[in-house]
């Protein structure tokens, strides 16, 4: 059963309130008068709270600028897994969330407190955000300040923050900033940062802390920047050893 067929379907018994259990609730009335309501276990509540947190920021981030483009809607659905027959609700889905009352402080502030500042989880939240801000062209001055206020809510400072944004408001980062080290770093800083980074961003372990199987396209493309960014840094390495200026004689 896929994260949409449970949220869209009725999901009673989810385990959280605020912002996003409301969303649950508002989503439960729209969608499933006469469907029968699916019980949640605190490991299915969990990944509801990640998509509905998700779906609300995201639908809130491409409004930011006032206008939802094409453009924007399918950036998302290219970072995430939805079924030919789900598209039309999950569709209706994001414009709920759009309409919501509750700012988008509200559920940004919800998400950190069931996943934790600066975690793994609040980052593939905010790559999805970046794409779909850069979906359409330029990053906007007023998406820029959502996204900002967006990751000071979760946690990250102005220099934590900048380091997000070099990473995902352009195509391709250089491969420093994906492992988040200096440029001239050693081969024992980089190897030490990418093992770290491999096991916090590992597809296996953002789905043990909550993130449904549908998000695994993005976690998965996270996984690989971090590899390609380690064979580039190595490579880059060693040709600073091998070069004339550490030779020897």
């Amino acid at each position: 059963m896929t994260i949409w067929s449970i949220i869209l379907g009725g999901a009673a018994g989810f385990a959280f309130g605020g912002p996003i259990g409301g969303l649950v609730g508002a989503a439960a009335a729209a969608f499933a008068s006469n469907q029968i309501k699916r019980h949640l276990n605190p490991e299915q509540s969990r990944k509801v709270a990640f998509t509905v947190a998700v779906i609300a920021l995201c639908a809130k981030m491409a409004r930011a600028d006032g206008i939802v483009t094409k453009d924007e809607i399918a950036a998302f659905r290219r970072k995430v897994d939805i079924a030919p027959e789900d598209v039309k609700r999950v569709g209706q889905f994001w414009d709920l969330a759009r309409q919501t009352s509750d700012g988008f402080e509200a559920y940004a502030q919800q998400a950190v407190s069931l996943f934790g500042a600066r975690s793994a989880m609040l980052e593939q939240l905010i790559e999805l955000l970046f794409a779909i801000a850069k979906a359409d062209g330029d990053i906007t001055a007023t998406e820029w300040e959502y996204l900002s206020a967006v990751g000071h809510i979760f946690g990250y400072d102005d220099s934590e923050f900048n380091r997000l944004a070099n990473l995902y408001s352009g195509q391709q980062p250089a491969p420093h900033l994906v492992l988040g080290v200096d440029i001239n770093a050693s081969i024992e800083t980089i190897k030490s940062a990418y093992k770290e980074m491999a096991r916090k961003y590992h597809p296996d372990q953002m789905i043990a802390a909550g993130m449904p199987e549908e998000f695994i396209a993005a976690a998965t493309d996270r996984l690989a920047s971090i590899n390609a960014a380690y064979d580039a840094l190595t490579k880059l390495n060693l040709r600073r050893l091998d070069s004339p200026a550490n030779a020897k004689g």
